[in-house]
């Protein structure tokens, strides 16, 4: 639903999209209430990995103020100033890491202090992108915004898998003083593939049964493909077993497009997965993506939209896949905290005829010029 507005606050029912809400509360100023928060449901009120987020916010944030009612329903959350710095946090096994380093990504550039975040939880699951897929297409996404991108790091230190988690990564952000308008049109041809397979606690002949089956398949496509193995040993195998694998399709203008895939945790009663099968259904899904096409993959479009409505005035332009309906709410999110419109049109580009590849998007909008006042300039 969309914002009741009344004076600076925005007030909205309901717990879909908590996190854009509050990453969007965070950088414009304004506070949040929301209400009803699950009020229909057998466990009403925020979720541990909801409420873990919060935390994480206040963290990187000074004077944030925060007020839930008893239940858990309702929710005011007055944002303070962005402060980053050495930041430790235990992450909600809930969610991956990646639902926490998505906030980050998008807040790290325009802190008074450097990020140093180092984050514990699970590393890969099923319905957030992985550390590997935040340390390859995001951070390249992320990189596009700046001039210099000396600095910006992510460090996996150990892996972790459902159900008990004991992943670890340092994630190292600079602060710049405003993101730079871009004009990125023209996603190139895929040139090479890389990835990695993991297996957690088992035999690591699985890590090597997935790269083959994925191999299989996406030789048919192009000749340069590799996949490494980690064989995580001891503690950086973190507390659970598990295996997985992750993909990344390089194009010549620098685009990345990735996929990833998790076994299932059989001690929620899930079946267990084959090796083969996930090596199969990543390279299918890798080669899906880069038929969606764009400037960035699907996974990373929010970020992007984000970094182009904060640009400096000027009018930055993106061509993407088709659009998620988590960039779809973002969009409609971006209006009501900081009164940015987008642009868009269906894009077909001079080499195409629209039956290469799916319909692209063509994204236009004039940066508000959002500038991070804590950068000091020489």
């Amino acid at each position: 639903m969309t914002a009741v507005v009344k004076g600076n606050l925005l007030i909205y029912k309901g717990c879909s999209f908590l996190r854009q809400r509050l990453i969007l509360s965070v950088l414009s100023g304004k506070p949040v209430r929301i209400l009803e928060i699950r009020t229909l449901e057998d466990e009403p009120g925020l979720k541990e990995f909801e409420i873990s987020l919060i935390r994480l916010l206040d963290k990187v944030t000074n004077g944030t103020v925060i007020e839930l009612n008893e239940t858990g329903t309702s929710l005011y959350f007055q944002p303070g100033i962005l402060y980053g710095g050495v930041i430790e946090h235990e992450c909600s096994l809930q969610r991956g890491i990646g639902y926490y380093l998505e906030a980050l990504y998008m807040l790290g550039l325009f802190c008074k202090q450097p990020i140093v975040a180092t984050l514990r939880g699970v590393t890969s699951n099923a319905i957030d992108p992985s550390v590997d897929l935040m340390k390859t297409s995001m951070l390249q996404t992320l990189k596009k915004f700046i001039l210099d991108d000396e600095g910006l790091d992510l460090k996996i230190c150990k892996r972790g898998m459902l159900p008990l988690g004991g992943g670890e990564v340092i994630f190292k952000c600079p602060i710049r003083k405003q993101t730079r308008p871009i004009q990125l049109m023209d996603e190139g041809m895929v040139k090479r593939i890389r990835g990695t397979a993991y297996a957690l606690r088992i035999s690591p002949a699985i890590a090597n049964r997935m790269v083959d089956s994925a191999k299989g398949v996406l030789l048919n496509f192009i000749p340069d493909v590799y996949i490494n193995t980690d064989q995580c040993k001891g503690k950086q195998s973190g507390k659970s077993p598990g295996f997985g694998i992750h993909l990344m399709a390089e194009t010549t203008n620098g685009v990345i497009y990735s996929a990833e895939q998790v076994s299932n945790v059989i001690s929620n009663g899930e079946e267990p997965s084959l090796p083969e099968d996930l090596g199969t259904g990543v390279a299918q899904r890798l080669l899906y993506e880069i038929y969606l096409g764009g400037m960035t993959d699907s996974t990373s479009q929010s970020l992007a939209i984000l970094c182009m409505a904060l640009g400096q005035k000027d009018v930055s332009k993106l061509v993407t896949g088709p659009l998620s309906e988590h960039s779809i709410w973002f969009l409609r999110h971006l209006k009501e905290f900081f009164g940015v419109t987008f642009k868009l049109e269906n894009y077909v580009s001079d080499e195409e005829t629209g039956s290469n590849g799916s319909e692209k998007v063509l994204l236009t909008c004039v940066g508000i010029g959002y500038t991070n006042i804590s950068k000091r300039t020489i």
